[in-house]
């Protein structure tokens, strides 16, 4: 089985690589000038095609003769300024993969999206696969457009398309992965003051791709899975961090009226690395939302690491 994974030497993508790698021959399309860090343990078991998924052509050469495709490759940003950025990564890039793959007679589309996708409205606390979309000033440039990319690959679906869709919450890798769930840890180690009111919806890495190649064997097609552990207070989640590096965690609670300067001092410390971080990502880290993994642990009975061992693997060295 061929398996073609866009976004893989991205966080998400790398792991997923790992795990897919058990059942298939590999393929992974990335720019030019991208890194491989992430992938070093198996670079060499890959087989590799330059392209990028804003270039048609180049997809096309990467997608044909593929009997599944991963479609990880995304942006993330929160800055205003990167919204036509952000559709034309998340939007138009998947119409791209939709296409080229119904052009190619490649039927079989595994979509990496993002809790963001199902939208926040302020009513709802608790939001599962079932969440109706409504237009919500909560919802970010980046929300509305992971949401309009799903519209393209559930469009797919209905031209003849076999797809599957997650939706991850926030993916903790390890802290040497220097991505955005590091950049958290950091924020504790640091020895920052500060934490937000929300809650944090979060997920092992390694969980999630184990999660996601389990739907894949079961072919959940035409289904929605969100990719979620728990849901827990930040405060609670920096005591555990503090307690596992042996720092003192942050202390006050970031007030409403205080968001706008909180966004620039969380930017200032890095909170999240290579994810710009204004008053609107602020705001998401207020608030109380539970994304319910009911559906998943129903259908799949999945084991999940707990916090304590995500956090010991996390920030130690273990493989």
């Amino acid at each position: 089985m061929k398996i073609l994974i866009t976004g893989i030497t991205g966080l998400f993508g790398s792991y997923l690589a790992r795990e897919f790698l058990s059942i298939g021959e590999i393929h992974g399309m990335k720019r030019k000038n991208s890194s491989t860090e992430l992938l070093e343990d198996i670079v060499t078991q890959i087989t590799w095609h330059d392209g990028d998924v804003g270039d048609y052509q180049s997809l096309e050469s990467a997608i044909e003769g593929m009997d599944v495709v991963i479609h990880a490759a995304g942006m993330v940003s929160f800055l205003s300024a990167d919204e036509e950025k952000l559709l034309q990564v998340n939007v138009e890039g998947t119409a791209n993969v939709v296409n080229v793959m119904l052009e190619t007679g490649v039927n079989k589309l595994f979509h990496i999206s993002s809790v963001a996708a199902l939208g926040r409205n302020g009513d709802d606390q608790v939001i599962d696969e079932n969440h109706k979309w409504a237009a919500s000033p909560l919802n970010t440039a980046y929300s509305i457009s992971k949401y309009l990319g799903e519209l393209e690959v559930w469009r797919g679906a209905q031209e003849g398309l076999d797809v599957l869709v997650v939706n991850p919450s926030v993916l903790l890798g390890k802290l040497s992965d220097k991505r955005s769930s590091s950049a958290l840890y950091r924020y504790v180690i640091e020895g920052n003051r500060f934490y937000p009111k929300g809650r944090l919806n979060y997920i092992d890495i390694r969980d999630a791709a184990s999660i996601s190649l389990q739907l894949f064997k079961e072919g959940k097609w035409n289904e929605r899975y969100i990719l979620n552990k728990e849901s827990i207070g930040y405060k609670e989640f920096f005591h555990h961090t503090a307690s596992k590096a042996g720092v003192k965690p942050p202390q006050y609670a970031v007030s409403d009226r205080y968001l706008g300067l909180a966004s620039v001092y969380f930017k200032i410390k890095g909170l999240f690395v290579r994810v710009p971080f204004n008053k609107e990502a602020a705001k998401t880290s207020q608030y109380k939302i539970t994304f319910d993994n009911a559906k998943t642990n129903l259908q799949l009975q999945p084991s999940y690491r707990t916090l304590d061992e995500t956090l010991s693997w996390a920030l130690g060295n273990e493989n």
